[in-house]
């Protein structure tokens, strides 16, 4: 039984015109032989609306009870997609994240999926041409419904597709595949036609917003091959996939960024063992991510600690940081929310040398100082002042000759 899963985004499904276009994607599939799970959002905004609604009626929504809440957004997708099914005599059956059942853990409004009955998904696309699922919901194994987060429905689609060891994963969306950085931004944007799931899992860690990052890793951990397109179009998109010997000639595949950055820096703690613990680990137990981290040499057994988090979550770390500062004997904490961070992404780092040379020389001719620096195998980021962010991308765009087709790596002059 040839098996693929489609997923579509909220703006897919946003009203019967754009139901209509999914529905025309999803017949194309079975005219060519598959049988399809076609995993929904909720409707463009309905999430954001029931959040608004859970507030109005609570200062602090339980998170249980979000859940539920929030699973009616996709519940109504399902329900209203099928019947256009039905319609054209498709044989086609909705399904909700409990009724497979998909078992997640129990953390609410960002559960982790744990295990999904693909028995019944199969059972029941013996009887079916298409199952209609909910995505970003699933349930505890207590029965208690839960929520995947922010784009869960990419984690559900690619979760699906490896379950039932389906033949590619398509996420179509409002946008026609992944590019070299945002088209927003710079307009030299290429799309590219094939990544990498580790240029794709660095890319979406990085701020790119095109996939979930936890749908990536579930693609990579089972080999699901993704293609990511546009809804509203018949162009190909981009398509995720292992690491080949020819995709490390190219030295960089992508630049991305991300502006939800604040800096911290604690002067003149305690430069002995220990500190960086009791630092971080209350963050962590407040489920705070900590970025980048630099400390500077030692001085008079003291020494300057400066990391980055999200800004969103700035208020937060400076008032579990407030109540550290005697116990750590910084002298002074400063912060800073005007930054954001840029990163250099591509597997062919692994094989060339010379690209933070020409990160480095690219910024240092727009006169955009470097904050701090951070780099992992095929990564280089940079932190530089918010103002800079977006022009920090096209020079590095440029320099990298993304805007072209590359067939030879640049090379540091």
């Amino acid at each position: 039984m040839k098996t693929v899963v489609q997923k579509f985004g909220g703006s897919s499904v946003a009203d019967y015109e754009c139901m209509n276009r999914v529905l025309e994607q999803v017949s194309q599939r079975l005219r060519e032989g598959y049988k399809v799970v076609a995993v929904l959002s909720a409707m463009s905004g309905e999430t954001d609306r029931l959040l608004s609604l859970a507030r109005s009626f609570s200062d602090s929504p339980d998170p249980a009870e979000t859940d539920v809440l929030l699973a009616t957004g996709e519940q109504t997708s399902v329900a209203l997609f099928t019947m256009m099914l039905l319609d054209q005599g498709i044989k086609a059956r909705s399904l909700l994240g409990f009724q497979i059942p998909v078992h997640t853990d129990r953390s609410y409004g960002r559960a982790r999926i744990l295990d999904i009955d693909d028995e019944n998904l199969r059972s029941q696309l013996e009887d079916n041409d298409v199952l209609v699922v909910a995505g970003f919901q699933g349930c505890d194994f207590q029965q208690s419904l839960t929520t995947l987060g922010r784009g869960g429905s990419d984690t559900s689609a690619v979760a699906l597709a490896a379950a039932l060891d389906a033949s590619f994963c398509e996420i179509s969306t409002d946008v026609d595949g992944i590019y070299t950085t945002d088209p927003g931004i710079c307009s030299q944007a290429r799309k590219l036609q094939r990544i990498t799931y580790d240029e794709m899992l660095e890319m979406a860690s990085m701020g790119a917003k095109v996939l979930q990052i936890r749908s990536v890793e579930f693609a990579k951990k089972y080999g699901v091959t993704l293609h990511v397109r546009s809804t509203f179009s018949d162009e190909p998109g981009t398509l995720l996939v292992q690491e080949e010997e020819a995709m490390e000639s190219v030295m960089v595949s992508g630049i991305a960024y991300d502006k939800d950055q604040a800096r911290i820096t604690l002067g003149g703690v305690y430069d002995e063992p220990g500190i960086a613990a009791r630092v971080f680990e209350p963050l962590a137990s407040s489920g705070i991510v900590v970025d980048m981290i630099v400390q500077n040499p030692s001085r008079e057994g003291r020494t300057d600690l400066t990391f980055t988090v999200s800004r969103s979550n700035l208020d937060r770390t400076l008032e579990l940081i407030q109540g550290l500062k005697e116990k750590i004997g910084a002298r002074e904490v400063l912060h800073d929310p005007g930054v954001a961070k840029i990163s250099v992404i591509g597997v062919g780092m692994r094989s060339h040398s010379g690209v933070a040379a020409i990160a480095f020389k690219a910024l240092q001719a727009e006169g955009i100082n470097i904050l701090i620096i951070s780099t992992s195998e095929i990564k280089i980021s940079c932190l530089v002042e918010g103002k800079y962010a977006e022009l920090a991308v096209r020079v590095l765009h440029e320099a990298f000759g993304l805007d072209q087709t590359q067939t030879e790596p640049v090379r540091d002059t």
